[in-house]
């Protein structure tokens, strides 16, 4: 269920919204992006992993929507972070993500089944594992702009790695708080929930494009040195800068009246995301 994107770098995929799980390898040790989301999904993810002989020393939720805090009791009990913003609108919204959970909610973007793992744990709906709501949305605030000893203090791993940066790169494209992750070792750019090649870009709160393209451009000079960029739905790519490019470009479409040709518009849910971006870019 691992493919390997980068040196050390492993994506799991969803049957849900191509959504993506990352894991960063060092030794033994790995840090978890976004583990999700059917439980039988995070249990084969927490059995893979443990087969492989890793043991998560962290985890980071890259924005508060129900699908990006997600855990399992397999990964065990390190660190979980993520923003200051995440975690703050985990705190006033808590209630709502977890309805969210519940009604397997895609965050109203369209480009979901609407059939989430309440829905869908193997068909059997009165079997929810407890743990899949009891560890929900437990995060806590990044002291700083790195992830601190993403890969802890105890494993064989060389001195050089010890201290390997992890840079968080914030911004309010998404969501308020919203995390990429920057690997500048590997060259790799875990994004959350932008540069995806199968959804378009959707505001969401702040419900305005101003904040999106400014999220965009403080992302640009990070996947212009990246290698490999994995969104947190679709596929991850060798290729970032088109990514890119792809966003930009139907933001001026958008901006400009005209249809766009992009193909993620034509993708299922997608020509209501579109609706939804135009009218926000509209003048009020």
């Amino acid at each position: 269920m691992l493919e390997e994107a980068a040196d050390g770098v492993f994506v799991a995929t969803s049957r849900i919204d191509v959504t993506t799980s990352t894991v960063i390898v060092d030794g033994t040790e790995c840090v978890l992006v976004d583990p999700a989301w059917t439980p039988a999904e995070l249990s084969a993810l927490a059995a893979e992993i443990a087969r492989r002989g890793w043991a998560v020393s962290a985890g980071l939720a890259t924005h508060a929507h129900h699908d990006h805090l997600l855990w399992h009791p397999g990964f065990g009990t390190g660190p979980r972070w993520g923003s200051a913003g995440t975690v703050q609108m985990i705190r006033e919204h808590y209630a709502d993500l977890l309805g969210a959970l519940d009604n397997g909610s895609d965050n109203g973007s369209g480009d979901g089944p609407g059939d989430g793992p309440a829905a869908v744990a193997d068909g059997e709906h009165s079997r929810v594992p407890a743990w899949y709501r009891e560890l929900f949305a437990r995060v806590a605030p990044v002291p700083g702009d790195n992830l601190p000893e993403p890969f802890g203090t105890s494993s064989g791993r060389l001195a050089d790695r010890q201290s390997e940066p992890m840079e968080l790169i914030v911004h309010d494209g998404h969501a308020p708080g919203h995390t990429a992750l920057w690997l500048p070792h590997r060259r790799v750019l875990v994004a959350g929930d932008m540069l995806s090649d199968l959804e378009l870009p959707l505001p969401l709160d702040p419900d305005d494009v101003p904040a999106y393209l400014h999220a965009l451009d403080v992302l640009e000079p990070y996947v212009h040195r990246a290698e490999v960029l994995i969104p947190g739905h679709g596929t991850p790519t060798t290729d970032p800068a088109a990514r890119l490019a792809a966003d930009y470009a139907y933001f001026d479409d958008v901006r400009t009246g005209r249809p766009s040709a992009d193909p993620r518009v034509d993708r299922p849910g997608m020509a209501a995301v579109d609706r939804r971006v135009r009218g926000l870019a509209e003048p009020h």
